[in-house]
């Protein structure tokens, strides 16, 4: 197939024309659980957890984890140990994680994924047995360690096995709630599929993942989540750069959650093995633990799988956007089956607006640059329509073709409504693209921050727009200095003019909710770590608490600078997937 999405429709002009085709009347509410499609657990298992918030649980021996269900499910690598092969006929490799050298630090740790998701007290988490299970030294009750076997195309191209090279799947847990949540660590240890690797993770990379996975949360982005980052004096060699500057930093441990870790590339290793009965088998235990909504009988279940999954990715990539989040390294093994976001390397947020954000510095070519993003979710759904193919007849394919067409018109119709609310506009009028393809592109042309411009026209009032007081609005007044400024202004207020039922307040109001004040840029992050590579970890625990709430103005945020222009040694980092 060879449909692409242009560049501009980051600008919400539609530069092709697309079939809306779809087989399922896909849901149009902005409410992020409209979109969620995790199995409800049964009653029966809640019951067991008869217990209010202050009775959590307080000693780590009665936390139990499961492997049953997976392992039951899939065949395991017959072979033992770690060393690296290539593996074939099963899903997942049994493999022990190898223990961070003492001393160990809990630099980080999530309240809202401990006690919310995980049902343990807080108090634990100060304990040396927490940072043993947390770090890789103890299973937990119940775990058997898993490696898991997938492959993917990397920067376009298929790189083959690739797999869990530092990560260690734990065991499922379902909490008080009944939800199910996957447990894993990540730079654990070396797996079969280390390859070259050492099997760890650097402070420097676990840092940037703990924060940017539980930021994304609270912006209200579907995303995995961190509970905790244990930090060690374990030496680890790596060329950040691969530049030949080799230097020696330290291993750290993130125990992170996903309801699945199975992503695009895990069908993928199947279909490209012609492992076609193990490929079906792993596509009937997704749709059923995780696509509850599909009938398991229903003869065209996988047809339907897939057009909920190009509907959710699209609507992933266009939450992305709206915060103006470039992932960094979008190669299929890092596309989420449930549609998360997963995997967080080399990410930034975009800062001054530019189509052209590209914040790896090993992305050369820059394939995964931020305007670039809608087009590498129509690629990787394009190879996962490649790996259903074996399981689907042939008039299946031609009509997953046609919902793969769709697929366009799904993105354009959710980012244009995330965008119109970032503008605080009410209903749907046909000029509202125009409005915000012209912002934009004033944006671009001034540089102007993406995200402090959002939130100042959050913040300024219909007469300050009216007067051009931008007085202390530092990318207003950046903005302001475009030639067609006073045209698109004009253009805006008579559009806030026309909303019947609607005032400045209320207005500001819905913006605020929706335009964040803070999110997790490069250098904030960069002075983070930083000060943990020292064993200062006050900055991690600041920017934690901060973003955990991106849209209430915080007293200390402001004093730390984070609403402010950004430092200029900001311009010269560079983030890359040396990790």
């Amino acid at each position: 197939m060879c449909c692409t999405i242009s560049t501009v429709v980051f600008a919400l002009v539609a530069a092709a024309s697309f079939s809306p085709v779809h087989v399922l009347e896909f849901c149009q509410s902005t409410d992020r659980d409209c979109h969620s499609h995790d199995r409800t657990t049964s009653d029966s298992i809640k019951s067991r957890w008869n217990m209010n918030a202050s009775n959590l649980i307080q000693d780590l021996e009665q936390f139990r984890v499961s492997c049953k269900k997976l392992l039951e499910a899939f065949p395991v690598d017959e072979v033992d140990g770690n060393f690296v092969r290539t593996v074939k006929n099963c899903i997942f490799s049994k493999s022990i994680p190898t223990p961070l050298k003492v001393p160990l630090r809990l630099a980080a740790v999530s309240k809202d994924v401990i006690e919310g998701i995980l049902d343990v007290d807080m108090a634990v988490t100060q304990s040396d047995e927490f940072l043993q299970y947390a770090s890789g030294g103890r299973l937990l009750p119940g775990s058997v360690p898993l490696a898991h076997r997938y492959g993917g195309h990397q920067f376009g191209y298929w790189a083959g096995q690739l797999g869990d090279g530092r990560a260690h799947f734990l065991g499922q847990y379902t909490n008080r709630k009944g939800e199910v949540w996957e447990m894993q660590l990540k730079g654990s240890g070396k797996t079969p599929y280390s390859r070259s690797g050492d099997g760890r993770a650097v402070i420097r990379s676990s840092v940037r993942e703990f924060l940017c996975s539980e930021a994304m949360h609270f912006l209200g982005v579907p995303t995995s989540r961190a509970a905790s980052l244990i930090v060690s004096g374990e030496p680890v060699i790596r060329d950040q750069f691969y530049n030949g500057n080799v230097r020696t930093e330290r291993g750290a441990v993130v125990l992170r959650l996903a309801r699945s870790w199975f992503r695009i590339g895990s069908l993928e290793i199947l279909s490209e093995s012609g492992e076609i009965d193990l490929l079906r088998k792993l596509l009937n235990f997704v749709i059923d633990e995780h696509f509850s909504s599909i009938e398991s009988d229903d003869p065209d279940k996988y047809l339907v799988f897939y057009s909920t999954v190009v509907n959710e990715t699209a609507h992933m990539i266009a939450q992305w956007m709206s915060v103006g989040f470039a992932h960094g390294v979008c190669n299929t093994d890092n596309f989420s089956l449930l549609s998360i976001t997963i995997d967080y390397g080399p990410f930034g947020f975009m800062e001054a607006y530019n189509p052209d954000f590209v914040p790896n510095t090993s992305d050369d070519e820059g394939r995964y640059r931020i305007g670039a993003q809608a087009n590498v979710g129509l690629f990787n759904l394009e190879k996962l329509l490649t790996a259903l193919s074996p399981v689907l007849s042939k008039k299946q394919q031609k009509e997953a073709k046609i919902i793969l067409k769709g697929y366009a018109d799904i993105y354009q119709m959710r980012f244009h409504q995330l965008f119109i609310a970032k503008l605080g506009l009410l209903g749907d009028e046909e000029e509202d693209g125009y409005l915000i393809a012209f912002l934009l592109k004033m944006m671009e042309d001034t540089r102007s921050d993406f995200t402090t411009t959002f939130r100042q026209l959050s913040e300024v009032s219909v007469e300050q727009l009216h007067n051009n007081n931008f007085t202390q609005m530092w990318a207003l007044e950046d903005l302001s200095t475009h030639k067609l400024f006073s045209d698109w202004l004009n253009m805006y207020l008579l559009r806030l003019r026309g909303q019947r039922n609607d005032n400045d307040s209320d207005r500001q109001h819905r913006m605020r909710n929706v335009n964040p004040r803070y999110v997790l840029r490069n250098w904030m992050a960069e002075s983070a770590i930083r000060k943990a590579e020292r064993n200062d970890f006050s900055e991690v625990e600041l920017l934690h608490h901060i973003l955990s709430s991106p849209f209430v103005t915080q007293e200390t945020a402001e004093e730390a600078g984070y609403a402010a222009r950004p430092p200029l040694w900001a311009e010269r980092l560079k983030v890359s997937c040396s990790s």
